[in-house]
């Protein structure tokens, strides 16, 4: 089993705090997005991923060996490929082309799930879905009797199915998903400047490959600060029976309400931490109130009755009740 992550967008939705990091290095109770990403895909594929493509931009050596090491955390070899423009998702997928073999998975960066099933292999094509009260802002699936996928539409203006397209996907023949993506940029098949890969799954679905919806529990959209907050919520659930506070983490006069995630040299003194708060490497909090927030490394919160908030690295935040996107480095005195 092969894996292609396109990460290359920009993160627009989620700034300040994707200037400095790009958004699927952004943390999720306490691992990056796309690291939970893989970990998930891992979990269903029931078979050994022997490839891993992460399609970024330029994001830096560093940033690219965090990469590769996540690859390596689930037992695969990464590679890093690049998509210099933003040519639309068909685009970014072919960047991957050498992993475009086998068995493969495609999985949009910022889509998190939840799922209790094992990847059916046996299957042409799968398309996850999840229904949605907007289908208007996602690309959509039509059905037909026999659960079979009779078309992909993109932002409909009118209704059509309440079925949005997730941004996970399986090809049980990566070589021919290759072939007609490279079939667009060819014939340079493009909608509103782009390459769609919604385009090249409709074109084999014409010629008779079987697409099937995949069903998750939950879908989980780091697209934006509030829906990120909100991810970092639900994932703490998922995962509140595991030991989520670090050993070299120091607590001082406080109270821990889980599920919380406590990074290595954390202080908190004086503090009501939780619950549902993810607390990076060597951040410090004293006499504040935390709940629903994702703060990164090394920042200080003092003095703060903060909520549904996210503080990126070296942050500073000391005063009263706020609602807050603060990026790296900031400073907030109120």
């Amino acid at each position: 089993m092969n894996i292609i992550i396109p990460m290359a967008g920009m993160g627009k939705r989620l700034r300040p705090h994707t200037l400095t990091v790009p958004k699927p290095l952004i943390p999720i109770a306490g691992k990056p997005i796309v690291q939970r990403l893989v970990e998930d895909i891992a979990a269903v594929c029931g078979e050994p991923i022997d490839e891993i493509a992460f399609v970024v931009g330029a994001f830096g050596g560093e940033i690219e060996q965090r990469l590769l090491t996540i690859a390596a955390s689930v037992g695969a070899r990464g590679h890093i490929c690049y998509q210099h423009e933003a040519l639309g998702t068909a685009h970014a997928v072919l960047c991957a082309a050498d992993t475009l073999q086998g068995n493969v998975v495609v999985a949009y960066a910022d889509t998190l799930f939840r799922a209790d099933f094992r990847l059916a292999t046996e299957q042409e094509a799968i398309v996850w879905v999840q229904q949605v009260a907007e289908p208007s802002a996602f690309g959509v699936v039509k059905l037909d009797g026999a659960n079979e996928i009779t078309g992909f539409v993109e932002k409909p203006k009118e209704f059509i199915s309440n079925l949005a397209i997730i941004g996970i996907y399986y090809f049980r023949d990566g070589a021919y998903l290759k072939q007609e993506l490279q079939f667009l940029i060819d014939n340079d098949i493009q909608v509103k400047g782009e390459y769609q890969l919604t385009d090249a799954l409709e074109n084999m679905r014409r010629k008779g490959t079987k697409f099937v919806p995949g069903q998750v529990q939950e879908w989980l959209d780091c697209g934006n600060k509030e829906a990120t907050v909100q991810t970092n919520q639900r994932y703490l659930e998922f995962i509140r029976e595991t030991d989520l506070v670090a050993a070299t983490a120091v607590l001082i006069n406080s109270v821990v309400v889980p599920p919380v995630f406590i990074g290595e040299n954390v202080c908190i003194e004086n503090t009501v931490l939780g619950p549902h708060v993810s607390v990076g490497n060597g951040t410090r909090i004293s006499g504040s109130v935390v709940r629903n927030c994702i703060v990164q490394e090394n920042s200080v919160i003092e003095n703060v009755n903060l909520a549904d908030s996210m503080l990126g690295s070296f942050a500073r935040i000391e005063g009263r009740p706020l609602d807050l996107s603060v990026g790296d480095y900031n400073v907030v005195r109120v």
